[in-house]
């Protein structure tokens, strides 16, 4: 955007920058109310996060007192620094911080966003999802949640469906399938299905390029219309940081938040074991390599506080912008921003 500072496009955008005010003040007495502690953490870090198509904002530290100049990114996320607050004996801990995601600029992306994140020991995600539904009925005033001519309503009950149950639904293909070896899901399986809707595989695609074609271009849009939807229990191939799921090991606990079809947040019941974090890490790394040709560090420190001891617990990342998107009927991003990135 700009100029963005003109009176007349920050007049436009005043009305939503109200309602920003006011859905901020929601979300900060919900979680007074629920006993949780509001956190800061620095967005300057080791390692900005290890998701292989995310790219991070490199930076140089240079410390006096160390004597050296250190290479940090900015965060894509808090979650490393918080899970160590946890490991700390934190219990219940949230925070608003503006996080930093390189390449990503769009109606609904911006490379500086604003995202909620909260964590709770002795929980699992399920608490999380009943989170979710009481933090958005706060949030919504007397108008639906809108976007792109599509409305839900915060105060009718959610749906929770899982991820094989929308594959079926909305595509009629038994995604788990076409992953007999959990950790490994096979190409091969998933191509005849996908064909039979139309989706064929490009040259270099693996499972999850084309599970991720399937699910934006036929099953994304229809998620959360009418009321917000819980769409959870991921393949375990796509666990990320999530622990899995006890009673079905083809399964992760992670869920993601959806209305009017925009993803909203991604949760999980978190992992705690050092051993496989640091492999899921690894093959993390491995992967942004073959793709991209770099990757990122790992935060030893925060596999130090896995060892330590990491309480079972949960967290969610919940993007603040879009959910002020939402209770606006923005359909941009930037209208919902103070001051764009220029």
């Amino acid at each position: 955007m700009e100029q963005w500072w003109r009176p007349d496009r920050l007049a436009a955008r005043r009305a939503n920058l109200a309602a920003r005010g006011r859905i901020l003040g929601a979300v900060r007495h919900f979680f007074a109310e629920e006993g949780f502690i509001e956190v800061e953490t620095p967005a300057l870090q080791v390692s900005p996060g290890l998701e292989p198509h995310l790219r991070a904002f490199a930076t140089v530290l240079n410390d006096p007192r160390a004597g050296m100049s250190q290479p940090r990114y900015l965060h894509t996320s808090p979650e490393f620094a918080m899970k160590k607050l946890l490991a700390g004996g934190e219990t219940r801990i949230w925070q608003l911080c503006h996080v930093f995601r390189d390449g990503e600029r769009g109606a609904t992306h911006h490379p500086e966003f604003s995202m909620i994140e909260w964590y709770r020991a002795g929980a699992t995600y399920r608490a999380l999802m009943d989170d979710c539904e009481a933090l958005l009925r706060r949030c919504q005033s007397e108008a639906l949640l809108t976007w792109q001519n599509k409305t839900a309503d915060a105060n009718r009950r959610f749906e929770r469906l899982t991820v094989a149950e929308a594959f079926q639904r909305y595509v009629d293909i038994d995604i788990l399938m076409t992953a007999p070896d959990p950790a490994h899901p096979d190409l091969a399986l998933l191509a005849p299905a996908a064909e039979t809707i139309g989706i064929t595989p490009r040259p270099g695609d693996d499972w999850e390029d084309l599970y991720f074609r399937i699910f934006l271009e036929r099953i994304e849009r229809n998620l959360g219309v009418g009321a917000p939807m819980i769409l959870y229990d991921y393949p375990v191939s796509m666990a990320a940081l999530s622990r899995r799921k006890p009673d079905d090991p083809r399964l992760a606990e992670r869920f993601e938040l959806y209305a009017c079809g925009l993803e909203l947040a991604n949760a999980f019941s978190e992992l705690t074991d050092p051993a496989e974090q640091r492999a899921r890490f690894l093959a993390d790394q491995a992967k942004k390599q073959a793709l991209y040709g770099e990757t990122y560090p790992i935060d030893e420190d925060f596999l130090a506080a896995l060892e330590h001891g990491l309480p079972d617990c949960a967290g969610i990342a919940l993007g603040f912008d879009r959910l002020v998107m939402l209770c606006t009927g923005a359909s941009d991003i930037e209208e919902v921003l103070w001051a764009p990135v220029g």
